[in-house]
């Protein structure tokens, strides 16, 4: 049992390694939209007490989520074409992702937030975000930081904590392109 276990992990660690290489691949070429997860934070629900406007009663970038925002923005300085723009979730631990990775003011964009929970509402939010995407056309990279399930709504993919996902528009959704896990 523990010898299948190994070999598995010897089989997916490589191809986890090859996938964020092609990732990289293709955000050195640049003109690329990124879906980014913020990075990892201190707890799963977001307190009863919960206001967008003050980051003491959200959950927040851990001491490692810190160190891997840092570790996101120099790995993106030294390995992609530059970031021409970053939208982020209002979430304090998007927008603290965003300002660790890219020094720079992101600009909030509340349909990368938190999916909304009535049906309608979401799909407005997801089209607002997808007609973000289908807008650009830019040379350099453009980087979307915001929440697991807004990632997978999107792509159908369920990325870690600061995790990349390189998409394009195909149809009425969109194509993933490479991810780059940090």
């Amino acid at each position: 049992m523990l010898r299948s276990v190994l070999a598995l992990l010897l089989l997916v660690i490589p191809a986890a390694a090859h996938a964020t290489e092609a990732g990289w691949a293709l955000l050195r070429d640049g003109g690329h939209v990124v879906l980014l997860r913020h990075a990892m934070v201190t707890g799963t629900t977001d307190p009863a007490n919960f206001d967008i406007e003050k980051c003491a009663t959200q959950v927040n970038l851990s001491v490692r989520g810190k160190q891997q925002a840092r570790k996101i923005g120099a790995l993106f300085d030294a390995r992609a074409a530059p970031v021409e723009r970053v939208l982020s979730s209002r979430y304090c631990r998007a927008l603290d992702t965003a300002r660790t990775a890219f020094r720079e003011e992101p600009e909030p964009f509340a349909p990368l937030d938190l999916l909304k929970t009535d049906a309608s509402g979401k799909a407005a939010q997801l089209e607002t975000v997808m007609n973000e995407i289908r807008a650009y056309s830019g040379s350099d990279n453009v980087v979307m930081v915001t929440h697991l399930e807004n990632i997978m709504a999107l792509t159908g993919i369920s990325p870690r904590e600061g995790e990349a996902v390189i998409v394009e528009p195909q149809g009425d959704g969109l194509r993933v392109l490479g991810r780059v896990t940090f």
